[in-house]
């Protein structure tokens, strides 16, 4: 599985909300109260098991934050970019902001 640079990642559509974060890709949706924020992360889940692969997500009040890497290949891959685009959408389904870290 090869790598993207971070460079790469984010000249993938759908991925402007997300930024570097160490070793992989990661943003905040605001979800504004904990009920949202748990309908948000029910997609993610869904999203990530029909994909096969599993974001870190932290839930608080009152925002989501998604970190993405694939572990085995040591960084960002195209499935991380693919996954980060979908979960961008379905926040914007929802009605839910991102606020891109950085």
């Amino acid at each position: 599985m090869d790598t993207l640079t971070f460079e790469q990642f984010s000249g993938f559509d759908g991925v402007d909300d997300w930024r570097a974060d160490g070793d992989g890709a990661a943003v905040r949706f605001h979800t504004g109260d904990f009920a949202t924020g748990a309908r948000l992360f029910a997609v993610i889940a869904e999203l990530a098991e029909a994909a096969n692969h599993h974001p870190d997500v932290e839930i608080t009040y009152p925002s989501v934050r998604v970190h993405l890497i694939s572990h085995e290949a040591g960084g960002l891959t195209r499935k991380d970019a693919q996954l980060a685009a979908a979960i961008s959408h379905a926040a914007r389904e929802l009605g839910v902001a991102a606020e891109s870290e950085g």
